[in-house]
């Protein structure tokens, strides 16, 4: 919906209510970027931040820190440092299926 595509089905629980808030509505002019994350990508880096860091956040930080990620890697921020918060917890997705896969590791940054 933020992107300015139609409402989708997706399985990363918070990321969106289906509608464009007030609060963004306020913020878009500020807004650099939207990237759009498959699913299981998503999925993927919850899984890894938990193994690699020891950190158990939710779904939408794993989200995040692909985001993150991708844009480290350009290279006009190069020696640049790139902040992302992790804003839930993944204690309430412990019963997600398919979250907490230790085969599926997410691709590395």
């Amino acid at each position: 919906m933020y992107s300015g595509g139609p409402q989708g089905k997706h399985r990363v629980i918070g990321i969106g209510p289906g509608f464009v808030t007030p609060n963004f509505e306020r913020a878009r002019d500020r807004v650099d970027e939207i990237l759009l994350v498959d699913d299981d990508v998503a999925f993927a880096w919850t899984a890894r931040i938990a193994r690699t860091e020891g950190l158990l956040v939710g779904i939408t930080s794993g989200a995040a820190a692909w985001a993150a990620c991708t844009v480290a890697r350009r290279p006009e921020f190069r020696g640049k440092t790139v902040v992302t918060l992790f804003y839930d917890t993944g204690e309430r997705y412990l019963s997600t299926p398919g979250l907490f896969r230790p085969e599926d590791p997410a691709t590395p940054c």
